[in-house]
Order: C-alpha cells, then sequence, then structure tokens
C-alpha cells in the first residue's frame, strides 16, 4: 500500500494521445450536442477511446439527482429528457462506422421510472437506424423498481450493466442514496429474465478503503446474482470534493484480484488501474461468450 496518496505512483502516470482521430471524434459528438460520462466523469482513458471512436454516451441530460461520494457528475435539477439523443446517437454510430455501443445515464430519481421508458426508446430509436449495432447498457438502479428492468431486458441488447461500485460496508460513504442489495436484486432480476440472451456486467472501483474480505464477499455476491461480466479499476480522486484515495493498487494485485473474481465462477474479468466499466466493453463481451459456449 502506498501511504502518501496525495501522490500517484509511477503506473498510474498515463500520457495521453492527442491527434486527429480524437480531436474528429470530439468535433462530432459537440456538433451533435450528445454527453459522454468519458468528459463528464473525468475518464483517464479518454485519448485513447477517442482515439478509436470509442464513446460511452450519457443520456437523460448531464445532471444527476444523486451526489455520490467518488463521482464528478454534476447533480442538481436536471432538465426534461431530450427526446432526439437515439436518433443522435444513431447519426454518430453511421459516421463512425462502431460496431459496439455503450450506453449510460445519470440518475434520475425524478422520474417516476426512473427514465427507464427513455432508454427504451433511446434504443429502439438506434435499431431502427442501425440494426446490426451491438448495444450495451449501462443503468442506474431505477429505485429497486423491477417493472422497469422487466421492460429493459425485452430489449434487443447484448449486455445489461449496472454497476456496484464498491463494497457492501462502504455503501452509506461512498454511494449515498443507493443500497447494495437493491442492487444485487437488481442484478439477479436482469440475470433471470436474460436466459442467456443478454450478458450481465458490472464494475467496481478499488482504493476506497475495503479489504481482501469485503471483495471476497462481493465476488460471491456478483456470481450468485449472475453477473459474467466485472471490471475493476483504480479509483482516482477526480476533484478536491470527492472522497480520497485510500490506497492505490499495483497491477500485480490487480491480476490476483482477477484470478479470484474468475475462481468465484465470473466468466469474464477485466481488470488494471486504468480499467473502467466501458473500458474495452466488446472485448469482455467477446470473451464472455467464448466462455459461455
Amino acid at each position: 500500500m502506498l501511504k502518501n496518496t496525495s501522490r500517484r505512483p509511477e503506473w498510474l502516470r498515463k500520457e495521453k494521445i492527442l491527434n486527429s482521430d480524437v480531436l474528429n471524434t470530439r468535433k462530432t459528438i459537440t456538433f451533435l450536442g450528445l454527453h459522454t460520462v468519458c468528459t463528464s466523469a473525468r475518464c483517464p482513458n479518454l485519448s485513447e477511446c477517442y482515439s478509436r471512436g470509442v464513446a460511452t454516451f450519457m443520456i437523460l441530460g448531464d445532471i444527476c439527482t444523486r451526489n455520490c461520494g467518488f463521482c464528478s457528475v454534476n447533480h442538481g435539477i436536471p432538465a426534461y429528457p431530450n427526446m432526439e439523443e437515439g436518433e443522435k446517437i444513431a447519426e454518430y454510430i453511421k459516421k463512425t462506422g462502431i460496431r459496439f455501443c455503450v450506453i449510460t445515464s445519470v440518475t434520475r430519481d425524478d422520474l417516476g421510472d426512473g427514465g427507464a421508458d427513455h432508454f427504451i426508446r433511446v434504443v429502439e430509436d438506434i435499431k431502427r437506424e442501425v440494426p446490426g449495432i451491438k448495444i450495451e447498457l449501462l443503468v442506474p438502479d431505477f429505485g429497486g423498481n423491477r417493472e422497469c428492468i422487466d421492460k429493459i431486458m425485452r430489449l434487443p441488447i447484448e449486455v445489461f450493466a449496472h454497476n456496484v461500485e464498491t463494497v457492501e460496508r462502504l455503501y452509506p460513504t461512498v454511494r449515498k442514496g443507493a443500497d447494495y442489495r437493491r442492487s444485487l436484486k437488481l442484478l439477479k432480476t436482469a440475470s433471470d429474465k436474460s436466459k442467456r440472451r443478454t450478458v450481465v456486467k458490472s464494475g467496481i472501483m478499488l482504493g476506497l478503503g475495503e479489504t481482501r474480505e469485503d471483495l471476497e464477499q462481493l465476488f460471491k455476491d456478483l456470481t450468485e446474482a449472475g453477473v459474467e461480466i466485472l471490471t475493476m479499476g483504480q479509483y482516482l480522486q477526480p476533484t478536491m470534493k470527492n472522497l480520497e484515495v485510500k490506497k492505490y493498487y499495483k497491477p500485480e494485485e490487480f491480476e490476483q484480484l482477477k484470478e479470484l473474481a474468475l475462481k468465484q465462477g465470473i466468466s469474464s474479468v477485466v481488470a488494471g488501474p486504468y480499467v473502467r466499466s466501458s473500458y474495452l466493453a466488446e472485448e469482455a463481451y467477446i470473451r464472455s461468450l467464448k466462455k459461455n459456449v
């Protein structure tokens, strides 16, 4: 464990890519008036992904109704949902030729269904315009509304994702307004509804004060909930207002935890200091399919 967590260790000094591909991706996103979690959450992989034309689109605006201690997305009173988001994302897909599209959202506790119907509308709009596109949905907890999950699982999507983010013990400080058990039930509902047609995925951050015992229990819980893909990355404090980093995990520690999660029964694990929920999403999906054959 690195005691001075105010300074990042050498393995976390990532060189930014700035080339015409990055600039073109940024320009196209801005031109279409789209939001990405890449910019809103200050993702350290932004330039790497943008250089490949890959972005994680954030629907339902860029204002969240919750204020989690780890997150840099703006919070407050959000605007009414933009009904053209699906068409705009479809246009981006056509312009760039990407084959796999990840869509997430802010949490919208102000909406009766948490934004579930908007997710459905967006997917239907995209599939109508680009029938062959593969889609991963990274959804909020919808306040634990099972009906919302039932409706979303009827969509023609490849991956259903919901991040538990951290271990159960740390929820009161890390994820105020959320509930660990509620998230597990959501994932289990999705898994039960998928009938192997849709892969279920979750993600966590490391470095918030969790113990190995906490993580062992989390891996067990996720396996029992039917999670097939797990992402694990290093938590990096995005602003001084957010929670401090308690520990920087070394690359070899990520490998050890990856092996532990795989032994618990999770099909595909993507783990490393810079791994984020949507990082190498298409590759993780393909790998999970091969292991389930």
